[in-house]
């Protein structure tokens, strides 16, 4: 399985419900256990791998500020982030370690920049293979949730918070801003040659000027619009790509 593992844990069973559905909701996110108190994390914690625990603070018994000072300890901790309604133990949190402090209730967009922070954490970690959490990305289709491989996306477009990925099986909406998705494809043969298109690079079957003398990145399914801002980087990574026999001419 792809993604981070993470642990949620809150003393409020409508609070873990909600965190746990923003989790499992995240593209970055492939599997999400849940803990309604911290003695039954601490067990869960030391009986597992987690790489990330979502930890509510004021919880009966060993607060979350006690609990992640416990997990500190541990032989390969996992990167903590809080979620808490009180904004007044962000200088303790962060002081134990915490790569983010979330206030609730969790926004989208924070949630998506702390689940960003724990993955530049857990790439980091010494002898530890980096989690590729974006070589596939779920999407929603009549109720059921499919995978799209990175490697099937000929070209994504911009569509407002969403995503459109364009494939040979079709055209997928993900929730995710294209920005976003840009920090964690770049490196993975993507390019943004648009303020609204990234395309792939191996993907390119060559350039054509549409009739207004823009240039065109054309695909096996469909044409994407090359900005003059970003033409010649394009050009230059399709004479390298090319030079090292990656471009896709299937």
């Amino acid at each position: 399985m792809t993604g981070l593992r993470v642990l949620a844990v809150d003393d409020v069973p409508p609070a873990l419900d909600e965190l746990v559905h923003l989790l499992t909701d995240s593209p970055e996110v492939g599997e999400v256990r849940a803990a309604g108190d911290p003695l039954s994390a601490l067990k869960m914690l030391q009986a597992d791998h987690f790489d990330a625990v979502f930890l509510d603070i004021s919880m009966p018994g060993l607060d979350g500020l006690e609990l992640a000072s416990l997990l500190a300890k541990l032989s390969s901790p996992p990167v903590i982030v809080f979620v808490t309604a009180h904004d007044g133990h962000a200088v303790t949190a962060y002081g134990i370690g915490a790569v983010d402090y979330l206030l609730k209730p969790v926004r989208a967009e924070r949630l998506a920049a702390a689940l960003g922070k724990v993955l530049k954490m857990v790439g980091d970690e010494p002898g530890k293979p980096t989690v590729d959490a974006m070589a596939a990305l779920p999407v929603e289709i009549g109720g059921r949730t499919r995978y799209v491989r990175r490697s099937d996306v000929r070209f994504v477009e911009a569509h407002g918070d969403y995503v459109r990925l364009h494939t040979k099986s079709g055209v997928h909406l993900v929730r995710m801003p294209i920005s976003r998705l840009e920090e964690y494809w770049e490196g993975t043969g993507f390019s943004r040659v648009h303020r609204g298109f990234l395309v792939a690079i191996g993907a390119v079957l060559e350039l054509r000027s549409d009739s207004a003398g823009g240039l065109l990145a054309h695909t096996d399914v469909g044409d994407v619009p090359v900005s003059r801002r970003h033409a010649r980087d394009l050009r230059d990574r399709l004479l390298q790509a090319a030079q090292r026999g990656e471009l896709d001419r299937s």
